[in-house]
Formats: structure tokens, C-alpha cells, sequence
């Protein structure tokens, strides 16, 4: 919902904090959840010079944040749900953000067809979409992404260190995201 553009963008800027340079995060060097390598693209495609991420303007941060992650997606998905999309798209990508939304609707009961959660949010995911509970949604989002963390740190022991963090993200996330979803009377 394009409404909570702003607001989203304050907690995802909240949970990714400031500039990071872990050894064994997959993300490498980064400034406030925005890669080395996202800037450098960025300032190529803008014509601006390339720089250490962490001296990259705010107002640079906000737009890679705008156009790789809220769009084309938040602005139509419902209050709620759209926070913790976006948030798994800073987080893990577009493509997880997208399994991750759809394995949350194939666990809430809608029928995406024979390929599932195929990371593609088509008729069919847009469909159930416009059935579901966007509260309901935004929490078992929340259940699926717990799953998915607890997996990875199973295959990749190294990531167990990132667990608290990861996990007090998810519980922020969720609380915040109820905060988004419509009332109705």
C-alpha cells in the first residue's frame, strides 16, 4: 500500500542499522542493508561517481531502497503484508520475498497451482492475495520466515551467529506490520 511507503522504509532502515563489513555475512560490505556492489550499480546507472557505501547520501539509500525492493510489488499489496514482503526483499531478495509470500498463502489454504511457490506473483498469487486475511498473512509470513532461517542455519552453521538477530527482526517486523493492517468496522 503506497501509504506506508515512508513508515516502512523507517523500520527497515531501523532494523538494517548502520554499516556493516561481516567476514561471513553473503552480503559483504554494507551501509545501512545497501551492498558495495548495489551503490557501485546504482551510481553507474545514475551517471554519479562510484564510492565507499558508507559515505553513500541517505537520499541515494532511500531510492535503491524505492526502486529494488518497494517496487513494482508494495505499493499494491495489502497494509501489512506489504512490510514484511519488503522487508524479506532487503532482507533475502525479490525471489524469496516472493516464495516466502507464497508459501505463506499455500499454508493459510489457497491452491497456487501445480508449481506452488514458484517466486513468480502472478494471477494466481495475485488472486489469493485479494482472498486473504492480510493479518493472518502477515503473521504466518512471519512462521514461514522463521522456518527459513532455522533451515539455512542448518545447511550453513556459520549463520547461526546471525540467528538473534534475524529472529528479533522477524518479531519486529510482525508487530509493526499488524500495526498496517486496515481496520474495518
Amino acid at each position: 500500500m503506497e501509504a506506508n511507503w515512508k513508515q516502512i522504509l523507517g523500520w527497515i532502515r531501523t532494523s538494517e542499522g548502520g554499516n556493516d563489513d561481516d567476514p561471513d555475512d553473503a552480503g559483504g560490505r554494507t551501509s545501512r542493508g545497501i551492498t558495495q556492489r548495489e551503490y557501485n550499480a546504482y551510481c553507474e546507472m545514475a551517471g554519479l561517481p562510484q564510492g565507499d557505501v558508507w559515505k553513500a547520501p541517505d537520499q541515494v539509500v532511500d531510492d535503491i531502497y524505492h526502486r529494488s525492493y518497494w517496487m513494482p510489488y508494495g505499493p499494491v499489496l495489502p497494509g501489512g503484508v506489504d512490510y514484511v514482503f519488503v522487508d524479506e526483499c532487503v532482507n533475502a531478495g525479490p525471489g524469496e520475498a516472493a516464495y516466502l509470500l507464497q508459501e505463506a498463502l499455500i499454508k493459510l489454504g489457497f491452491n497456487l497451482g501445480p508449481t506452488g511457490a514458484d517466486r513468480h506473483i502472478g494471477m494466481l498469487t495475485s488472486a489469493a492475495l485479494m482472498k486473504a486475511d492480510p493479518a493472518k498473512l502477515a503473521v504466518m509470513m512471519s512462521q514461514v520466515r522463521i522456518g527459513i532461517y532455522k533451515a539455512i542455519e542448518a545447511r550453513i552453521p556459520r549463520d547461526r551467529k546471525f540467528d538473534r538477530g534475524w529472529m528479533n527482526r522477524v518479531q519486529f517486523c510482525e508487530k509493526n506490520a499488524l500495526t498496517l493492517v486496515p481496520k474495518h468496522g
